[in-house]
């Protein structure tokens, strides 16, 4: 039987990716305004910037293609909502490497005092 689960490699340039886009200020906006959890249009989500309509289309296909939003159809307009998933396992990454760190650091402290 195959493992369908992604190698590390895979997982490392999934999590890179999501990294990448949300490293931008603009990005985490429009996630921002993403967590009520409503599909918002491009129009919704210019609103009180000065960001235009391409710019924000331009910044959410950056998220859409890391896989933290995914846009859906609603008559002749696209909506767009929040796909927590991603951002979730990059939390869990973060708080493992934060364990890691602190247990180094614990070591170090015990080698320094002995």
């Amino acid at each position: 039987m195959s493992d369908k689960r992604p190698s590390k490699l895979a997982s490392l340039k999934t999590r890179a990716t999501v990294f990448a886009a949300l490293g931008d200020e603009t990005r985490l906006g429009v996630v921002g305004k993403l967590l009520s959890g409503e599909p918002q249009s491009i129009a919704r989500l210019t609103e009180g910037t000065q960001l235009t309509r391409q710019a924000v289309t331009k910044h959410l296909r950056v998220l859409e293609h890391a896989g933290v939003v995914r846009s859906v159809r609603a008559g002749r307009e696209a909506l767009f909502e929040l796909k927590p998933a991603p951002i979730e396992d990059a939390r869990a990454y973060l708080e493992r490497i934060s364990r890691q760190w602190d247990d180094a650091l614990a070591r170090l402290k015990a080698f320094a005092e002995d």
